[in-house]
């Protein structure tokens, strides 16, 4: 049996395995989490910071979403009205403190834990000290909060009653949770996976060493 013949049965398994490893990629449809949103004129922008860093002026609107996602690129932002005017109406200025207006989006039914039901969206406007953070103002309208140990906000007002950022497949199936440093997936670059293309020049490489070995003999 010449090398290259050899080499066939091994190229293969390698082939195989890597267009498993890229089938299994495509079935993540990513991780269900609460989203933090800062509103910007008329529309929501993605925090670049956590709830606990943020620390939003007087008049600010924040938003936070429950739902399934890869990453900041595909996230589903808060739904509904967002003027700080509107939220909060019966909540007049007071000397020594700030007001903040909260969009507390619980999702649809879709991205919902298994045997959970959203509660219906909601707005509320938090007084809080001056120096308070987006997390102390979330505190103060929507316990009980529920955080892990790393600080990734887990639920809001009770909800989702358990799981935390756990990773869920397009087939509905949950695994373990992202990555817990942060609080929020990291957003992707957007372009292929580099698994394959690498892999393929893998293959490509052994394939050539065992031509060459094979002719080497033959000289």
């Amino acid at each position: 049996m010449t090398a290259v013949r050899r080499a066939v049965p091994v190229l293969l398994a390698a082939l195989a395995l890597l267009l498993g490893a890229g089938a299994g990629q495509a079935q993540a449809a990513g991780y269900r989490y609460w989203s933090f949103w800062e509103r910007s004129g008329d529309h929501w922008t993605y925090a670049t910071q956590g709830p606990s860093l943020a620390r939003p002026d007087d008049g600010a609107v924040e938003g936070f979403r429950f739902s399934v996602s890869a990453d900041s690129a595909d996230a589903s932002e808060p739904r509904g009205t967002a003027d700080f005017g509107t939220i909060c109406a019966n909540t007049p200025a007071k000397a020594g403190t700030k007001r903040v207006a909260l969009v507390l989006d619980f999702g649809v039914e879709a991205d919902a834990p298994s045997g959970e039901t959203p509660p219906a969206r909601r707005t509320a406007c938090a007084r809080v000290a001056p120096s308070a953070s987006a997390a102390q103002a979330l505190a103060a309208v929507a316990k009980p909060l529920r955080y892990d140990t790393n600080a990734l906000l887990c639920a809001i007002s009770g909800y989702p009653r358990k799981g935390c950022g756990e990773q869920v497949s397009t087939d509905g199936s949950t695994g373990s949770a992202g990555p817990a440093a942060t609080e929020r997936p990291a957003a992707s670059s957007g372009g292929p996976s580099l698994g394959l293309p690498i892999g393929a020049g893998v293959v490509v490489l052994l394939a050539g060493a065992a031509v060459w070995q094979s002719r080497r003999r033959r000289g």
